[in-house]
This record gives structure tokens, C-alpha cells and sequence, in this order.
């Protein structure tokens, strides 16, 4: 499924989210994406579709929690994985789930985040080539400077990007920041800023995103979440 086509973000304009929608499902979004302040904490969980995903969003992740272990799972269509996801979301304790993953995994993410009533603090789009990233992105006020903070870790390392965030119940034209390309490294690195900056989320911290000397490249369509319980 191209994520272009069947975008996980969908809607008439950036101004309002009252047609966003999962549309690869019909799922709407607006009750679990609540502008709610929510008390900074580092991931309970992060979820990955893949190896690649998992060895580039984890490392900055990592960076944040400075060498705390992080429970990382791959999603899948399992029962076993519906199942302990559901379990998670429905423990009862305060938990918060980042993750990369691919745009049908994401469908079930969300829709199980839906009937659990948990809060979708941040919800984005990425598309990646050789040469650059794109980034479409939809936050509430719990994800404020998230934004600012993964262009300025894409930024830094010199990869070329395009980012556009709308803010839920904010300004009602959207965020934008665009960096041409000025190094020859992978553009894999989005996706360690990407983990850097949603772990970071709500928190203070003075690190900065490793910068990987090699990766597998870590090109196509991808979603990111950061949900809270």
C-alpha cells in the first residue's frame, strides 16, 4: 500500500482535523487525538516493523534514555502480538508507546489505541528516498517542540528534508521547515532523530542524536506515533 495513496493522514484541509481519518480502515482519529498536557516520561515501549527501523529509530531513542533498557517489540498480525499489545494498553497503569512502523501496522496500532481510549500525543507520515525525507505531521499540545526538535537533529546532519506539522486545536496554517541536502551520508539518519525525538518528548535533555557511520538504508513509506494511557 503506498502511503500517497492511502495516506494515514487524511483530511479536506490543514486547518481542521475533523475529517482525518485512517483511511485504509475509516477509523476516525479526533477522539484519541487529544490536546491534553501530559507529564514528560521517558517509552515504556517501542514498537518497530522491521530490523532496519528498529537498528536507526532505537539508537536515538537510546540516546535519550542514556542507557536505560527499552522493551522493543515487532509488530506483526499475530494474535500473540494483538493480544500483548491490547494487554498493554488495557493494564491500567500510565504507559507511553513510540514507534516506527510500516502503514498497515500502524492501522492496527491505532485502532486498538482507539478502543483502549488511550491519547495520541504525535502522529506522522514519512516518506524517504537517496536523496531526502518527507514528513507530514499531526501533534497535540503534550508534543510541544517535538517538531522543532527533530528538524533541528535532521538539520544537523546534513540530510535534506521537508517537514510540515499541524498542530491539533493550534494556528491553523501548518509548521514548516525544508533543509536542502549537504552530506553524502545515508538518509536512514531521519529515522535516528525521529527516535530521538519522540523519546525525548515532554522531557528535558541536553543530549544530541547519534550520528551513524553505516545502516541499512531505511527507504519508502513509514508512521510514527507517540501514544499514551
Amino acid at each position: 500500500m503506498n502511503i500517497d495513496r492511502r495516506s494515514v493522514l487524511k483530511g479536506a484541509a490543514w486547518g481542521t482535523l475533523a475529517s482525518v481519518s485512517l483511511s485504509a480502515s475509516g477509523l476516525s482519529l479526533a477522539n484519541i487525538l487529544l490536546n491534553t498536557d501530559s507529564v514528560g516520561r521517558h517509552p515504556d515501549l517501542v514498537l518497530v516493523s522491521d530490523a532496519a527501523s528498529e537498528s536507526a529509530f532505537l539508537q536515538g531513542a537510546l540516546a535519550v534514555t542514556q542507557g536505560r533498557a527499552l522493551k522493543v517489540q515487532r509488530t506483526d498480525f499475530s494474535l500473540n502480538f494483538i493480544q500483548a499489545l491490547n494487554h498493554s494498553l488495557h493494564s491500567g497503569k500510565s504507559i507511553r508507546l513510540i514507534g516506527l512502523v510500516d502503514d498497515a501496522s500502524a492501522g492496527l496500532i491505532v485502532e486498538t489505541a482507539r478502543s483502549a481510549g488511550a491519547r495520541m500525543q504525535w502522529l506522522g507520515q514519512h516518506s524517504a528516498s537517496t536523496a531526502q525525507s518527507r514528513h507530514r505531521l499531526i501533534s497535540t499540545q503534550a508534543a510541544h517542540g517535538c517538531t522543532a526538535l527533530l528538524g533541528q537533529q535532521m538539520n544537523a546532519c546534513g540530510n535534506g528534508f521537508n517537514l510540515q506539522e499541524h498542530r491539533l486545536h493550534g494556528s491553523d496554517f501548518p509548521f514548516e521547515l525544508a533543509a536542502q541536502q549537504r552530506s553524502e551520508k545515508d538518509s536512514s539518519q531521519w529515522a535516528v532523530a525521529l527516535g530521538f525525538a519522540l523519546a525525548a518528548l515532554g522531557t528535558p535533555s541536553t543530549a544530541t542524536a547519534p550520528l551513524i557511520a553505516t545502516s541499512p538504508p531505511l527507504r519508502g513509506h513509514f508512521v510514527s506515533f507517540s501514544i499514551e494511557t
